[in-house]
């Protein structure tokens, strides 16, 4: 009780810093006129990809209602995910699931252009503290000069926003752009970077995408070759209309950085083009699957992997640091209630399978004010909930105690 007492003063004068990183997959699927379109059918198969690819934030076009948006949560994601903000434009609509136990959502915000909105999510890490902007479109379709440049025009507007965010920003952009080549005007004008608000291809594979075999394993477009009840797209896959794009504030490595390489059309082996994504063989996927991605839309999902920085405070020093993480709570500043989570891996070494593991809140001057966890627990990550109900608006500190190493951190209650 001394030493934790001790290390709780002394974290207020100096501390030590390690930066984990959290590793955060993001998904882009066109849903395919959700639900209108066969969806009770197609329901199964969307739930069989997304519980496969495992995404921590899952973004969505063709979204036709609110209704839509519930009925996904509830029938295909059965609750693992919480919904953004749904704004009902005109025609179809993005849509935004995510774990609230890794981010929370802050905004929706609609770029209107002639036909579909931008949407402009954001959220928050609830760790790293990081804000990701996301924007998601569903660029006018065709080929053509005429709809070349409905596609820039809808970039323009675009443009207008990301050019006013500072040059450091994290944000995205993900969804059917409808792109044939990177030629293209509207994919010139989001790479220009004559202003800030460029966008970055982690692909870099510039040329000519529609119809050309060169271009195979990064196709997205269209899933099947015989025309289905759902209405989609039929003639085989052929086109790289999905996208994730980043930003420079991501490619330098910041505090949110892109994975190198794990851009993944899902599914594709590059050995379809001009077919069925369920025609054999299956060189990254079984049968199953590849009859799922073919029921479900005529789209192919893309993800991408991100990790972001969390930081940590350690006031003493321990034997194997990056074993042994104590996250800030969250909310914070909070009124009355904030979530803790800490972390203990399990591999060999002083935090090898189960051990004994103590959580308690201090004051100021180092009274006990309560006792979260104080017994053995298995390694991974925990969660804890404090309610500081009663107590007074201040500055506290919780405090992580290890097989005898310890971490403190501090929290602010505001009433």
């Amino acid at each position: 009780m001394v030493l934790l007492r001790k290390l709780i003063l002394i974290s207020i004068f100096t501390c030590t810093i390690i930066f984990p990183q959290e590793k955060v997959r993001i998904m882009t699927y066109n849903l395919l006129r959700y639900p209108q379109a066969q969806a009770s059918s197609r329901e199964p198969r969307f739930k069989q990809i997304i519980e496969h690819v495992n995404p921590d934030i899952l973004i969505v076009q063709e979204i036709t209602s609110p209704s839509g948006v519930t009925s996904f949560q509830n029938n295909v994601l059965g609750g693992k995910y919480k919904a953004g903000t749904f704004i009902d434009g005109y025609d179809m609509d993005n849509a935004l699931f995510y774990k609230d136990s890794l981010f929370t959502f802050l905004s929706n915000v609609p770029i209107p252009t002639q036909l579909r909105d931008i949407s402009i999510f954001t959220l928050v890490h609830n760790f790293a503290k990081d804000t990701i902007i996301i924007h998601s479109a569903h660029l006018k379709a065709g080929s053509g000069s005429s709809e070349e440049q409905r596609r820039l025009n809808e970039v323009n507007q675009l443009r207008l926003r990301t050019d006013q965010y500072k040059s450091n920003t994290c944000y995205i952009l993900v969804g059917d752009l409808n792109l044939y080549t990177s030629e293209e005007p509207a994919y010139q004008r989001l790479m220009d970077q004559t202003k800030s608000g460029y966008f970055l291809d982690p692909l870099n594979r510039p040329g000519s995408w529609g119809n050309n075999p060169n271009f195979a394993d990064i196709h997205t477009q269209s899933t099947r070759v015989e025309s289905l009840p759902d209405g989609g797209s039929s003639g085989g896959l052929d086109d790289r209309f999905d996208f994730i794009l980043i930003s420079q504030g991501i490619k330098d490595s910041g505090r949110v950085t892109y994975l190198e390489g794990s851009y993944t059309s899902f599914g594709n082996d590059g050995s379809h083009f001009n077919k069925s994504i369920n025609t054999a063989p299956y060189n990254v996927i079984g049968i199953s699957m590849a009859n799922a991605l073919y029921l479900a839309s005529d789209h192919l999902p893309v993800f991408a992997d991100f990790e972001f920085e969390i930081l940590t405070d350690i006031n003493e020093r321990i034997e194997n640091p990056v074993e042994f993480y104590l996250f800030q709570n969250y909310p914070n500043p909070f009124n009355p209630e904030t979530i803790i989570n800490f972390s203990f891996n399990a591999k060999s070494g002083i935090f090898s399978g189960r051990q004994f593991v103590s959580l308690k809140v201090f004051d100021i001057l180092g009274r006990e004010i309560s006792v979260l966890v104080n017994g053995i627990l298995t390694p991974g990550t925990h969660s804890v909930k404090f309610d500081g109900t009663g107590l007074s608006s201040g500055v506290y500190f919780y405090a992580l105690s290890v097989n005898g190493s310890v971490l403190t951190r501090k929290m602010q209650l505001i009433r």
